[in-house]
C-alpha cells in the first residue's frame, strides 16, 4: 500500500527509483588470492616437536571493534605441569526408592463374566498394588485396557472400548486407584455358516462335526474348540490329511453379526495299507501287523494309529518311535486311496538291571535283583534271569519270555528255578518248571480282563510237623498243576487305584505224588473296591476266600496250603503265622482261608497317610469259617513315586495269641492291595 501510495505523487516525466533493501543485494564476490601470496603467508614450520607452539596473533575479528580474549594469545603450559593425582570419589549410601501404592477397580466386565478371566490376566492385578511411581501404574493399566479389549471381542462384543483413569484416594498420601471402565457394547452373533470343502462321504460330514448354531454369539473360544473338533473327527472317518484353513468373519454393523467362513482342505478319503520301516530296527514289517487293530483295506482311523504308536512304546524297546501316514496315489475298488504307514524305529538299550528289596516282621529282609535282554530272541523274546537273597529266602530262576506272542497282548512264558525258603511254617528245597500263557495288564495297558494258564512241575523236600509221631520230619513231594486265573479289573490304575473295583478267580488242579497220586484242587476268590472322597481320601476294602478240596491237609506239601498274616494278608502278625499251630507254637497251614481289609487313604502332595484294619484266619477245614478271626490294626505311610508307592506299615496284633508279636513291621512297594 505503501509504495502504491508514492507512485501516484510523482510526475509521469520522472521515473520511480525503488532502492533494493540491503538484505536483497547481492554480496561482492571475494577476490582471487594468487598461489604465491597463500605460500607466503602460512607460517614457517619446525622440525624440533618439542618447540613450544607459536603464540596465536589475533586476525581481524569478523565483528567490527571485538578484541580476541587474552587467554588465546597465552602459550600452552607444558604437560609436566599438570596435577596426575586422581581425584577421590565420595561414596554414596543407596537408599530405597519410594513406592507408590495402588487400588485396581474393574468396571464393566463383571456383567458379561469377564471379571476372573480378567483378575487373572491383568498386569494391575500382577503388580500386587505396588510400583516405584506412577508412570508405571499409568503404564500397567495401559495393557490392562487393551487386555479389556482383548477380552470383550472373545465373546463377541467387537465395538467395546475400555478406558483407564488414576485417582487420587482421599485422604491417602503416595496411594491412588486405577480404574479400568469397560464398555462392552453390542454382541455379534452368527449371521451365517459357510464351509468352504470338497464333497465328503457321507455328505455333510464337516458340517455335522462343526458345532456351531446361526444365532449363536461369536464366542472365540466355542469357535476354536468346534474347528479342533473337525480337525480331530475327519481323521477319525477316513481323512488323515485334513487341514482347517484360517477361517473369515465379515462383520455386519448395523444387523450385529458375523459372516463365518471356514476353508478346510480335507484331502483324499483312505485306508490302511502296508507297512513300511526305517532306521535302526528292533523288528520287522511282519511283527508289526501282529501288534495293529486294523486290517488292509479298513477305512483309515487315526486313533488306531495312536494305538498301533502306544502299543510299540509299551514292548520297551525303542528309543524314539513314530508312526505316520504316507500318500500312495492308489485307489481302490471302493474310491478311497490307500494310505501305508511308515514306521521310523530307533531300538533302545535292549538290557537292564532292576534291584528291590522289602522288610517284614517275619519275613525278613528279602532283595531281589535281576537282568533282563528283552530282545535276545527277536521279536520280542526276552531272558531274564532272577536272584533272590534275603534273611529267610534265597533262589534264582531263569525265565524265556516271549511277548506278543503270535497274537496282541499274549505272553508264553517258560521259567525254572530252584529256591531255599526257611520259615516257622516249614523248611524248604524247592525245584520248579513251569510254562505259562497270559493275557497281562502292563503300567501302559490295564486292561478290563484278563487271563492265564498253564503248567507247573515241582520237585521240593520240606519239612513238616507229624502229629502221629509229635515231631517235624523232612519229605519230598511231586507236584503236578495246571494253574489258571481270571481278572475283571475296573480300577484305574495298577499300582495306585483311587476308584473302580476288581474280582480275580484261581484254579489250580493239582496232583501231589509222595508214596500216592493225590488229585485235589486250589481254587481263591478276591475282590477288591476303591472309592474316593474328595480329592485326597480313597476308601479301600478287600475280601478274600480259599478252598483247598480232595485231599486231607497232612498230604499236602506244606508250602502248597494257606496261611494267613502279613504284609499282604492280615498286617499286625508275622508272616504265616495265622492258622493251625503244632505243640511247639509254629504255623502247619490250612486248607482254607479268609481275609479281610479297610484301608481309608490320605494323600498330600507325594505323601500318604493309611489307617487300616484287617482281619482273617486260616483253617484245618477244606471251607472257611466267620469263626475265630484274628483283627490286626495300624497306620501306614507312603511315598509316592512315579512308578507306584513306597509302602511302610506299622500294625499290632488286637487279639493275639501266644507267641505273636506285638507290633509288625511291613515296607514295600505298592499298596497292600
Amino acid at each position: 500500500m505503501a509504495l502504491a501510495a508514492q507512485a501516484q505523487s510523482a510526475s509521469p516525466a520522472s521515473p520511480v527509483v525503488v532502492p533494493t533493501p540491503p538484505s536483497l543485494q547481492q554480496p561482492a564476490e571475494p577476490p582471487i588470492v594468487p598461489d604465491e601470496a597463500f605460500e607466503k603467508a602460512l607460517p614457517p614450520l619446525s622440525s624440533d616437536i618439542n618447540a613450544p607452539l607459536e603464540p596465536i596473533t589475533p586476525t581481524t575479528p569478523s565483528v567490527p571493534d571485538a578484541a580476541a580474549p587474552a587467554e588465546l594469545t597465552q602459550p600452552l603450559p607444558a604437560l609436566s605441569g599438570f596435577d596426575t593425582t586422581p581425584l577421590n570419589s565420595a561414596t554414596v549410601a543407596d537408599t530405597k526408592a519410594p513406592e507408590i501404592r495402588y487400588d485396581t477397580e474393574l468396571r464393566g466386565l463383571d456383567e458379561i463374566g469377564l471379571k476372573g478371566q480378567f483378575n487373572g490376566l491383568s498386569a494391575l492385578k500382577d503388580g500386587g498394588g505396588k510400583a516405584p511411581n506412577a508412570t508405571v501404574v499409568s503404564a500397567r493399566a495401559r495393557e490392562d485396557e487393551a487386555l479389556a479389549v482383548r477380552l470383550m471381542k472373545s465373546l463377541g462384543y467387537y465395538d467395546g472400548t475400555a478406558v483407564s483413569t488414576l485417582e487420587q484416594i482421599p485422604g491417602e498420601t503416595g496411594r491412588v486407584r486405577a480404574v479400568v471402565s469397560a464398555t462392552p457394547g453390542k454382541q455379534y452373533t452368527l449371521g451365517s455358516i459357510t464351509v468352504q470343502a470338497k464333497p465328503t462321504v457321507p455328505a455333510g460330514l464337516i458340517e455335522s462335526q462343526l458345532p456351531l448354531k446361526i444365532g449363536e454369539p461369536i464366542d472365540a473360544t466355542r469357535v476354536q474348540a468346534a474347528e479342533a473338533n473337525v480337525a480331530l473327527i475327519l481323521p477319525q472317518r477316513g481323512y488323515p490329511f485334513t487341514k482347517v484353513g484360517q477361517r473369515d468373519i465379515l462383520l455386519d454393523d448395523a444387523a450385529g453379526t458375523g459372516a463365518y467362513t471356514l476353508p478346510v482342505d480335507t484331502g483324499p478319503r483312505s485306508s490302511f495299507g502296508t507297512f513300511t520301516t526305517e532306521g535302526r530296527l528292533a523288528f520287522g514289517a511282519e511283527h508289526i501287523s501282529v501288534l495293529t487293530r486294523f486290517k488292509p483295506g479298513e477305512l483309515y482311523d487315526n486313533r488306531k494309529v495312536d494305538d498301533l504308536r502306544e502299543a510299540l512304546v509299551a514292548t520297551g524297546l525303542f528309543s524314539t518311535v513314530s508312526v505316520e501316514p504316507l500318500r500312495t496315489g492308489n485307489i481302490n475298488p471302493d474310491g478311497t486311496e490307500q494310505v501305508n504307514l511308515l514306521i521310523e524305529q530307533e531300538r533302545g538299550p535292549p538290557r537292564s538291571l532292576a534291584v528291590s528289596g522289602g522288610y517284614s516282621t517275619g519275613q525278613g529282609i528279602r532283595l531281589e535283583g535281576s537282568f533282563t535282554h528283552r530282545n535276545l530272541f527277536p521279536p520280542e523274546g526276552a531272558l531274564i534271569v532272577t536272584a533272590v537273597a534275603g534273611t529267610q529266602e534265597q533262589g534264582a530262576t531263569a525265565t524265556f519270555r516271549r511277548s506278543n506272542a503270535g497274537r496282541r497282548d499274549r505272553t508264553v512264558t517258560l521259567t525254572a528255578g530252584a529256591n531255599h525258603s526257611n520259615y516257622d511254617a516249614f523248611d524248604a528245597f524247592t525245584t520248579t518248571v513251569s510254562g505259562r500263557i497270559s493275557y497281562d495288564s502292563t503300567p501302559i495297558w490295564q486292561k478290563k480282563f484278563t487271563y492265564a494258564y498253564g503248567f507247573e512241575l515241582t520237585g521240593t523236600n520240606e519239612s513238616v510237623y507229624d502229629f502221629g509221631l509229635g515231631a517235624r520230619k523232612r519229605g519230598t513231594y511231586f507236584i503236578a498243576a495246571l494253574p489258571g486265573q481270571v481278572e475283571f479289573d475296573r480300577s484305574d490304575s495298577l499300582l495306585n487305584p483311587t476308584k473302580g473295583y476288581r474280582l480275580k478267580l484261581s484254579l489250580s488242579p493239582e496232583t501231589s505224588v509222595r508214596g500216592a497220586v493225590r488229585p485235589y484242587a486250589r481254587t481263591l476268590i478276591e475282590a477288591s473296591g476303591y472309592y474316593p472322597i474328595g480329592d485326597s481320601i480313597v476308601l479301600a476294602g478287600r475280601v478274600r476266600a480259599g478252598s483247598i478240596a480232595g485231599t486231607g491237609r497232612d498230604d499236602l506239601a506244606p508250602s502248597r496250603r494257606y496261611y494267613g498274616g502279613g504284609g499282604g494278608s492280615v498286617r499286625g502278625y508275622g508272616f504265616q503265622r495265622l492258622g493251625p499251630l503244632d505243640p511247639d507254637g509254629n504255623p502247619v497251614g490250612g486248607r482254607s482261608i479268609n481275609e479281610f481289609a479297610v484301608e481309608a487313604r490320605y494323600r498330600f502332595g507325594n505323601f500318604g497317610i493309611v489307617p487300616f484294619l484287617d482281619g482273617g484266619n486260616a483253617y484245618e477245614s477244606s471251607l472257611p469259617k466267620g469263626s475265630d478271626l484274628r483283627f490286626g490294626a495300624g497306620i501306614g505311610g507312603r511315598f509316592y513315586t512315579n512308578f507306584g508307592p513306597l509302602r511302610v506299615d506299622v500294625a499290632t496284633p488286637l487279639n493275639p495269641r501266644k507267641g505273636d508279636g506285638k507290633v509288625a513291621l511291613y515296607i514295600s512297594i505298592g499298596q497292600a492291595f
